[in-house]
């Protein structure tokens, strides 16, 4: 295998990437990111990895969400707040129901670039290049519009930057103390249409009440206000990442610095392809997509070179089936990771495999579509004694109706009232809920089976 260098994907054959039509002002935009200072710090993408390595034991569970594309029209300190508040609420219910600490990833701060099925579009017999993320074109279906400007990676960078300072403040000034959350929860389970969850939830509170009375209150307990939350992203737009890889002076290897943890997608993880090799060589941690036409020879192959020394925490697979689907793809993958000694944390993201068109013509994703994908890779992990390692959720903390179901029952007719994803339907702040309430019914029944088999 040739020596890696953070450039070296440029001689792979690439796919789902622009062509950019001004070589000048490409050129130009990547001088100008290679001058600023990195988003993510090498330390953080460490300690990142040991909580991985974690989840990948049982000793940890991995919740990562946020939305489909970030977009420049939407970003608001609101909507980055929402959407961090939902997931201190469900990494709580997750945490009451694993009985481990939950590592918190957002999909934030460099979800821009977007894998498109078809690189044109045609609406009333008008042909144009795809919409591929306000990182490369814009949404507005005209010919000017859908050309690649490289000067939006520049936007790009300052909209994340501007994330993380947020998010970083959240994280350690006091939003995130544990009361807080908790009482933000308790006010979904008010409705009665969400009654069944507030059983969990008045547990939650008398294992507050008695921390307090034993005198662990986040007065004096810094670990009950403050919280460690990452980002993460799709590594699609390689120009993009190669501009802001740094070497970390510590140990001397390279960290993609524009976000804590990159996935590579379905669409892009050909083990000879740009985005496998840019990856491989950085000390991040590695997300793979895993689809239904992925095989237990592509893992075999992918394992080895995007973690070549085995290391526990640094790959993560995501299983992105689809309902109905999970126990004819699953197993092999398995099977494949256990003949191979490999060190992997198993997510499942129920999103992408359970997308439908609407019969109001609106492309969205049935709620209960997504819960069975989730019920059914537990399932499948029971089954094959191997470890259910987390979840991976396109959700926004506001009240949009993109997906349908849930406790408030949207439907096809309600789609189209608060329909705001540019890319794909997103799970609202209560349905974000309602499924942690669930996951975390399946992961106190997975922690109660095991308890029995102990004492058998």
């Amino acid at each position: 295998m040739t020596e890696w260098q953070k450039s070296t994907w440029r001689n792979k054959p690439r796919v789902q990437m622009p062509d950019y039509t001004d070589a000048a002002a490409l050129n130009a935009v990547e001088a100008q990111l290679t001058q600023y200072p990195p988003l993510v710090f090498a330390g953080e993408a460490r300690r990142l990895k040991h909580e991985l390595a974690a989840a990948s034991r049982g000793e940890a569970f991995l919740l990562q969400g946020g939305d489909c594309a970030e977009s420049f029209d939407q970003f608001s300190a609101n909507g980055i707040r929402d959407t961090f508040k939902v997931m201190l609420q469900m990494a709580m219910i997750l945490t009451f129901g694993a009985k481990v600490p939950v590592v918190k990833v957002g999909r934030m701060a460099g979800q821009f670039a977007k894998p498109r099925s078809a690189p044109t579009e045609t609406v009333d017999g008008v042909e144009l290049p795809s919409y591929r993320g306000d990182i490369i074109n814009d949404l507005a279906f005209t010919p000017e519009a859908r050309i690649p400007d490289p000067n939006k990676m520049l936007q790009a960078y300052t909209q994340a930057a501007a994330t993380l300072n947020l998010l970083r403040a959240f994280s350690t000034g006091g939003y995130a103390d544990v009361h807080q959350v908790h009482s933000w929860t308790l006010g979904f389970t008010e409705s009665e249409k969400a009654a069944r969850f507030r059983d969990m939830a008045n547990r939650i509170s008398d294992t507050l009440d008695f921390m307090k009375a034993a005198g662990v209150d986040s007065d004096g307990t810094s670990a009950l206000k403050t919280v460690s939350f990452y980002t993460s992203h799709e590594s699609l737009l390689l120009e993009y990442e190669e501009a802001l890889t740094r070497m970390d002076s510590t140990s001397g290897k390279w960290l993609a610095g524009s976000g804590h943890m990159i996935w590579i997608g379905d669409r892009t993880r050909q083990p000879d392809g740009a985005h496998v090799e840019f990856a491989r060589g950085v000390m991040n941690p590695i997300g793979l997509k895993c689809g239904p036409t992925t095989t237990a020879e592509d893992l075999k192959v992918l394992m080895p070179k995007l973690n070549p020394e085995n290391e526990a925490g640094k790959l993560t697979l995501i299983a992105r089936f689809g309902a109905g689907t999970v126990a004819e793809h699953l197993p092999p993958l398995i099977k494949a990771v256990q003949e191979e000694g490999a060190n992997v944390v198993w997510s499942c993201d129920p999103m992408h495999g359970n997308t439908i068109k609407s019969s109001t013509g609106y492309k969205t994703r049935p709620f209960d579509s997504v819960l069975r994908e989730v019920q059914e890779f537990f399932g499948i992990h029971a089954a094959e004694g191997t470890i259910p390692g987390g979840v991976h959720f396109e959700m926004t903390g506001q009240d949009v109706t993109e997906c349908t179901g849930g406790v408030h029952a949207v439907t096809d007719e309600d789609l189209s009232a608060r329909y705001h994803t540019a890319c794909d339907p997103r799970l609202n702040a209560s349905q974000s809920l309602e499924l942690a309430f669930l996951v975390a019914e399946e992961l106190t029944k997975r922690r109660e089976a095991h308890a029995q088999q102990a004492t058998a």
